[in-house]
């Protein structure tokens, strides 16, 4: 990528032919294929720079945005660096024919703005070639986590006939062992801080949402979308399901239920979570992100 950049700005330098280049005649190409070498290493030295200094390393991990902005952000250093190394070259072999040196501050300003203007065109390649990139990798990857979820989903559901299936063949034996966490009918009482209670059948539920001091509590049952209110928090409730890994925070504001996903959609960094029933999207906030994918794979 580095190469192909420096390559083209060394090209509008053989075309344009700035600071009087056209003086050096044929060498000037000999001079442009070193600058080519040297650019690539400025190159390296601004993602230096910008890995440990502006502390933005290169990755594909924080989404497309971060990636245009990173780009932004290391034409800004790595043009003026450029523009200093070419007039810096220049200066001697121009110098020894008499040429005017490119290393004062009008040579140095001429470099700068075609500079400027390469790394604008660049970067509008860069911009697309990145974003499709990712895109596509995205693409892949909300693709991996809808079959790893739907196997989830596939394996829970085996694992609840099979304990019921052992519960109705033993059914005045009681097992020495606790429950599996993926059984699918526990139920529960969720209090609230007054006297209102809420019954929930964990595999019915489909999210919690906090609105205020109240959380909303939505489960599945009878056909239809019930909603009941408790005077709580979303963290109390948290820590009432934390037995049940398939029911996980996906946002400061929700709490949803894995095994009532019908799908993880994924568009640009951001993403949402389809429910079956209702086909209502859950928003995954970008620090829930990852725990969500290990959720799933895990």
């Amino acid at each position: 990528m580095r190469l192909i950049s420096v390559a083209f700005v060394c090209l509008a330098l053989a075309i344009f032919q700035p600071m009087g280049l056209a003086e050096l005649g044929s060498m000037v190409y000999v001079h442009l294929l070193a600058i080519l070498m040297l650019g690539v290493v400025m190159c390296y030295v601004t993602e230096a720079l910008m890995s440990y200094v502006v502390r933005m390393p290169a990755t594909l991990d924080n989404g497309v945005n971060y990636i245009i902005k990173r780009n932004l952000r290391f034409q800004l250093i790595n043009t003026p660096l450029e523009a200093l190394l070419i007039c810096t070259y220049f200066h001697y072999p121009m110098s020894a024919i008499g040429a005017p040196d490119p290393l004062s501050p009008m040579g140095f300003l001429k470099t700068l703005l075609l500079l400027a203007f390469c790394s604008f065109a660049i970067g509008l390649y860069w911009r697309y070639k990145f974003r499709n990139r990712y895109l596509a990798l995205e693409l892949e990857e909300t693709k991996r986590l809808n079959e790893q979820l739907h196997t989830m989903q596939q394996q829970a559901e085996l694992h609840a006939k099979a304990a019921e299936a052992a519960k109705l063949a033993t059914p005045h034996e009681e097992s020495a062992q606790p429950a599996p966490l993926t059984q699918a009918t526990p139920t529960i009482v969720l209090t609230g801080t007054t006297s209102e209670t809420v019954t929930l059948n964990v595999a019915d539920l489909l999210y919690i949402e906090a609105v205020g001091n109240y959380t909303k509590v939505y489960q599945w049952h009878d056909d239809q979308a019930h909603c009941d209110m408790l005077r709580t928090t979303s963290r109390q409730i948290e820590e009432d399901l934390k037995a049940y890994p398939t029911i996980i925070r996906c946002h400061r504001a929700f709490l949803v239920n894995l095994g009532q996903v019908d799908q993880i959609v994924s568009h640009a960094g951001a993403m949402q979570l389809i429910l079956c029933h209702t086909h209502e999207s859950i928003p995954v906030s970008r620090s829930r992100m990852a725990a969500v994918k290990q959720a799933v794979q895990s």
